[in-house]
């Protein structure tokens, strides 16, 4: 799965791209995702769901066309990309966030100070006349896609230090410049693989090598066991 932040203060034009990139990449055949931060309370219409969850954790209205669920409390991002099916998933807000890249959406040249961080892309407006793109140029939003496909990506957010740096934030910044590659991050190919329900679980070092030892330990100890690899299925 590939991420790209689409971070800006308000007003900068944030909606309108996510809204005009998931129309160009679905376009192109992806499965798209969006997922929004927001600072305010969510508010709901009067609907039965919105009823259950005044005493509810967890609600599911399943239609046939759609289903809504809702979670109390805030959650991570890697929280919600567990229920995501998506080839790329576009992250509105979370400017603060560290583990994918990021178009940032100007409103004058004064936000590039507090909104680059070293994960950027590319930079758009409305006008374009301060960022390498226009917001509502049908062209630029086809290049912004491009860029997407190429060069998006979604670290674990581990900061185990396998791949040889500090934590996620450091080896981002070396992909974004182009000088590593989402490929030194451990934890998203480690050398056992679990996989719950289909989707992948990331390991740091220590988990790898805690449950290899651990299940070669049992294994071995079964009668009739030859060296070769191990696999294990739980329904």
């Amino acid at each position: 799965m590939k991420a790209v932040g689409i971070v800006g203060f308000k007003k900068s034009g944030k909606t309108t791209l996510i809204t005009r990139l998931s129309q160009e990449l679905s376009t192109r055949g992806y499965k798209v995702a969006a997922i929004k931060h927001t600072p305010s309370h969510i508010f709901f219409p009067e609907t039965d769901s919105s009823k259950f969850k005044e005493h509810c954790s967890f609600v599911a209205a399943i239609g046939q066309e759609e289903t809504e669920i809702i979670i109390k409390g805030e959650k991570s991002i890697e929280d919600i990309l567990a229920y995501c099916d998506s080839d790329i998933v576009l992250i509105e807000g979370f400017k603060r966030a560290k583990t994918f890249p990021k178009i940032v959406c100007l409103k004058d040249e004064a936000d590039k100070n507090e909104l680059f961080d070293g994960l950027q892309l590319s930079t758009a407006s409305f006008d374009g006349g301060n960022a390498d793109f226009s917001i509502t140029n049908d062209d630029h939003i086809k290049e912004m896609a491009s860029i997407i496909i190429e060069r998006a990506f979604k670290l674990p957010g581990l900061n185990c230090a396998d791949c040889g740096y500090q934590n996620c934030y450091e080896l981002a910044k070396e992909i974004v410049k182009g000088k590593n590659t989402v490929d030194a991050c451990i934890s998203l190919h480690p050398p056992i693989s679990i996989q719950v329900n289909g989707s992948g679980l990331a390991l740091n070092g220590f988990t790898t090598h805690f449950f290899k030892t651990t299940v070669l330990a049992m294994v071995s100890a079964l009668k009739g066991v030859r060296k070769g690899p191990v696999e294990i299925k739980i329904p």
